[in-house]
């Protein structure tokens, strides 16, 4: 079962709203109308990326081969002694699962919400906000093998999870599919605190709702309107240095946000370090930085893939000048025939 169209934009389907196309767009609703489209790639020959909501790539121009749409959609719930184990395939939309959990009264995904894209790209970038990350909540990630037609069951701790990333970003990427991801809800549900909901006057009497509420009115209220302006949130991530990268930094700034890791190593805030270097209204064509979060780039109406792809090489080298840190991007390049490695 799926829906084919011909050299259609993908305008509509990649949250930077590139105005590109592709030979061809098909909708995949089933596990086995997929394996049938990777053959007919395979047989002729043909370039192809799954996609499911398209907010974590920037296409840089046409593509030519086919995009597959990943809509393999269902949730169940087996509960157990302590938690409820929720099986989602992964072309479920992410922040849709949050508010599902929410009405049937299973609570802890509240620190995620309202953050774009599949279920199935969630587990791929091991996403996370607010003191929680996927790899908190993960129980197994299920992964097709296109190639031998069977699903791989990966533990948590095979999932190799770290700071926006996984393993299905090397070893389980080119003839693999993330087919489903076992998420784990403990039924004595306890709050994730975090700073901006210390400032809240919603603190007292706490609980899942009104986290919710605060993260999704915060959420709104920093970032851009996927409506209306052209993003893929975070373009880069926090770069994690060595303690004494951290220490020549700090020695020089004050209130530098940083955040000490398990390693020994140091998160920077990438957002700070873009801030210091001072792009007032850098533009190039239509791609801009976003006025209330310096760590977005956005596509303010009709910006092109190499624009918004300049004006990060900018910040890039810039930042590496400044701080000697080379910030690296967060998100998936595509060209005309697939991923490739930039910046």
């Amino acid at each position: 079962m799926y829906k084919k169209k011909s050299n259609q934009s993908l305008k509509d389907l990649n949250t930077f709203s590139m105005d590109v196309t592709a030979k061809k767009i098909i909708f995949v609703n089933t596990i086995q109308s997929l394996i049938e489209i990777w053959k007919i790639c395979k047989s002729y020959n043909l370039p192809y990326i799954i996609l499911g909501e398209g907010s974590n790539v920037l296409f840089l121009e046409n593509y030519m081969g086919i995009v597959i749409i990943n809509r393999i959609k269902g949730i169940t719930i087996q509960e157990k002694k302590n938690v409820w184990i929720l099986h989602v395939f992964s072309g479920e939309k992410w922040h849709d699962l949050v508010k599902y959990t929410m009405r049937i009264g299973l609570f802890g995904l509240e620190n995620l919400s309202l953050i774009p894209g599949s279920v199935g790209s969630a587990a791929i970038q091991n996403i996370g906000a607010y003191g929680l990350e996927i790899k908190h909540i993960c129980e197994y990630v299920d992964v097709l093998s296109l190639e031998r037609n069977n699903i791989i069951r990966l533990k948590k701790n095979s999932c190799q999870f770290s700071y926006r990333n996984s393993i299905f970003k090397h070893k389980y990427n080119n003839g693999y599919a993330v087919i489903a991801v076992g998420i784990k809800i403990k039924k004595n549900w306890k709050p994730i605190i975090f700073p901006i909901l210390l400032k809240s006057k919603k603190i007292i009497q706490i609980n899942a709702y009104k986290i919710f509420n605060i993260i999704c009115q915060t959420r709104k209220s920093k970032l851009p309107n996927l409506k209306k302006i052209g993003n893929a949130g975070s373009f880069f991530k926090n770069p994690i240095v060595t303690s004494q990268i951290a220490k020549n930094i700090l020695s020089t700034y004050i209130n530098v946000p940083h955040y000490l890791q398990k390693n020994g190593f140091i998160k920077i805030s990438a957002a700070w370090l873009i801030e210091k270097c001072n792009f007032k209204n850098i533009q190039i064509g239509d791609a801009a930085i976003y006025k209330k979060h310096n760590l977005i780039l956005v596509n303010k109406k009709k910006a092109t893939g190499q624009e918004i792809l300049k004006l990060a090489k900018i910040i890039q080298k810039s930042i590496f000048k400044k701080f000697k840190i080379l910030l690296e991007p967060e998100i998936d390049f595509i060209n005309s025939s697939g991923k490739i490695k930039l910046l």
